[in-house]
């Protein structure tokens, strides 16, 4: 976990590398497997947690606790992640698996940060506009996003994103599945809501009662019902089957920024604004039964958790993170409000609804506004997206952990710093480390990429034939076997099916060949001997272009006496004058014996001849001449994307639209 490296200081200094944090849920679920019972006879057979951080070993997973929702309540600082981008973060959305963190960052990229470890893994790019929603269907197998330009991506888990339409003419602000997952609705800034069909990607019904900018949506889990908060102070809900506004939920006072119906009673709804409420609905009353209070700005996002459905957590536009407990008011002293809850009277129609305050608050949790918020799928790390360009994971704290309710998240840093707990030197040299390893990850996770590239200029060389060097002669240079005994040249690999350079340019042509001399077959410089060791080496390489076979033997027709062969390579101990002449003489002699082809200039070495029977034509990664003499070789089209999109189709999936 904790490795060395270098610091870019002097030479040879090196430092550790700061410990990162690892959360494994695995022991948890293991301590719990190995002693659970049925649900019905309660948790109190379970080993009862100590004050002391020997008992980290008996800490158990949110789903065994259900009658102890309190425990689950995030109050401890697990990671902070910045992205290379520095971008403000629009929306966190855990994987369905929930070994990852998915985070939609305002440039347009989805950022994949790991659960256990919190370091970076990868990124995808899906445009250049803020990504502002992002939904699950509720089988987990489709994710459908959506940015300022109104654009709707469908991806997949692999994040593969095979289809994207236009679905609105100005930002989508949030989006919601249906139960069904054969449709889902968006809300827009353009004073409507839209229902799709998921497969069709047709716009099925608009509603268009709302007089300001759409701010939020959702579906209900199980019933035709959808909800939408508006710009205009109001809470609509709809029936999407007829588009008819069935009702109205006022009491904010200012702009709506979430509404979410709750997944474990589906006939709470929670709605958050800009007046720094969040009220608690009951749809079968159709009014509030609760008023959260604590913010002391507006609330932009609302999360329930997964596990405990008396527990939701809160963001504000002032950065602060608060966590509400719906079975205890936690009304503070010296303020006056209602303690007792409508269910509790004789006539809960009438009631004044409880005013709920803070079970756990961390006022100083991100610089800027809280965009988003989400519960990992086990309820035991709670992720949050903020205008400060952080990630941050929470979580509960271990037992017997005080100091994590005095550091600077909860405190400040003038209020940490005067308690002792934090150092601002030191937390700003710890925040430039822990931003240093981020980009050594971000560099890491990348590498594959770079080594690819490494392997592609490797694999075309660009000055001629490698460890051949000697200026002015073509194909040749200044490190001639026999020369440089030290360096015997490497084989030629040439890769196969490819005809594009790095950049996605031609790739550089082949080096014109020498002229003729002495020893040399016509037009080709001749391989290193490998032997029979060298042509099996060759046969087993695809892509490698083969040695040329023998020349055959002369006719006796033309038979002439050649002067003596150049030696290849020259002996050892001629000096490079000496070898310049030797060159020139074969150059003059093959340029008097040898007749120039037609349309080449005088002196100009031949084209080398076609390659053996079953290559094909031309080397495989070299520009072949096209009919209209282009030297690009042109590659086919690629499939289209929406084959992975219709292969879900031919497995039963979508078939039926309703």
């Amino acid at each position: 976990m904790a490795t060395n490296y270098d610091d870019g200081g002097d030479a040879g200094a090196f430092r550790k590398r700061r410990p990162r944090p690892i959360t494994d849920y695995g022991t948890s679920m293991v301590q719990w497997m190995s002693h659970r019972k049925p649900s019905y006879k309660g948790s109190w057979h379970y080993e009862q947690e100590r004050p002391s951080l020997s008992y980290v070993v008996d800490i158990l997973p949110p789903r065994a606790r259900l009658d102890s929702p309190a425990e689950s309540v995030p109050t401890r600082h697990l990671h902070t992640s910045l992205g290379k981008s520095k971008k403000p973060v629009t929306v966190v959305r855990w994987m369905p698996e929930g070994r990852r963190l998915l985070a939609g960052v305002h440039n347009g990229e989805f950022m994949l940060w790991n659960g256990m470890s919190f370091n970076f893994e990868t990124v995808t790019v899906m445009g250049s506009s803020s990504l502002r929603a992002a939904e699950w269907s509720n089988r987990k197998d489709w994710l459908v996003a959506a940015n300022d330009e109104g654009t709707v991506y469908y991806l997949q888990p692999t994040l593969n994103n095979p289809h994207r339409f236009k679905g609105h003419d100005a930002p989508i602000r949030d989006l919601a599945f249906a139960p069904s997952d054969t449709k889902f609705v968006t809300a827009s800034d353009d004073n409507t809501l839209k229902i799709w069909d998921f497969v069709s990607s047709t716009n099925e019904s608009t509603f268009k009662d709302h007089g300001w900018d759409v701010k939020a949506c959702d579906w209900h889990p199980t019933k035709g019902l959808v909800v939408s908060g508006s710009k205009d102070h109001s809470v609509r809900l709809w029936d999407p089957r007829t588009t008819r506004n069935l009702t109205t939920l006022h009491g904010h006072k200012n702009a709506i920024t979430a509404t979410v119906f709750s997944r474990l009673r589906d006939q709470l709804l929670a709605t958050s604004g800009r007046d720094g409420q969040t009220r608690i609905f009951d749809i079968r009353m159709m009014r509030d039964v609760a008023i959260l209070r604590g913010h002391d700005k507006g609330v932009t996002t609302v999360s329930w958790h997964p596990i405990h459905s008396s527990l939701l957590s809160t963001g504000g536009d002032d950065g602060s993170l608060n966590t509400y407990l719906l079975t205890e008011p936690n009304t503070p002293t010296g303020v006056a409000s209602t303690t007792i809850s409508p269910y509790s009277t004789s006539d809960p129609r009438s009631a004044p609804p409880q005013s709920i305050y803070p079970a756990h608050r961390i006022p100083h949790a991100h610089e800027s506004s809280i965009w988003s918020l989400d519960w990992h799928p086990l309820g035991h790390i709670l992720a949050s997206g903020s205008n400060d360009h952080y990630t941050r994971f929470w979580s509960r704290a271990e037992p017997g952990l005080t100091t994590c309710f005095k550091d600077q998240f909860h405190l400040g840093e003038e209020g940490a710093e005067a308690q002792g707990t934090w150092d601002r030197k030191f937390g700003k040299r710890q925040a430039r480390e822990l931003e240093e390893q981020e980009e050594m990850d971000e560099a890491e996770g990348l590498e594959d990429q770079a080594q690819q590239l490494q392997m592609q200029q490797l694999q075309f060389p660009q000055n001629g034939v490698p460890g051949l060097s000697i200026p002015g002669l073509p194909g040749l240079g200044q490190s001639l076997p026999g020369l440089n005994p030290g360096a015997p040249p490497p084989p030629m690999p040439f890769p196969s099916g490819s005809s594009s350079g790095l950049n996605g340019s031609a790739a550089p042509m082949p080096p014109i060949p020498p002229p003729h001399f002495p020893g040399f077959q016509q037009g080709i410089v001749p391989p290193p001997n490998y032997g029979q060791a060298g042509q099996h080496h060759y046969a087993h390489q695809p892509g490698l272009y083969p040695p040329p076979p023998p020349p055959p033997p002369p006719s006796h027709q033309h038979q002439h006496h050649p002067p003596p062969p150049l030696p290849f390579p020259p002996p050892a101990g001629l000096d490079q004058d000496a070898l310049k002449r030797l060159i020139s003489q074969a150059q003059a002699q093959a340029q008097a014996q040898a007749q120039p082809p037609l349309g080449f200039p005088s002196g100009f070495p031949p084209p080398p001849p076609p390659p053996p029977p079953g290559l094909g034509a031309g080397i495989p990664g070299l520009p072949v001449p096209g009919p209209g003499g282009d030297q690009t070789r042109r590659r086919a089209p690629l499939p289209s994307q929406q084959d992975g999109f219709k292969a879900e189709q031919a497995r039963g999936n979508y078939r039926v639209a309703r």
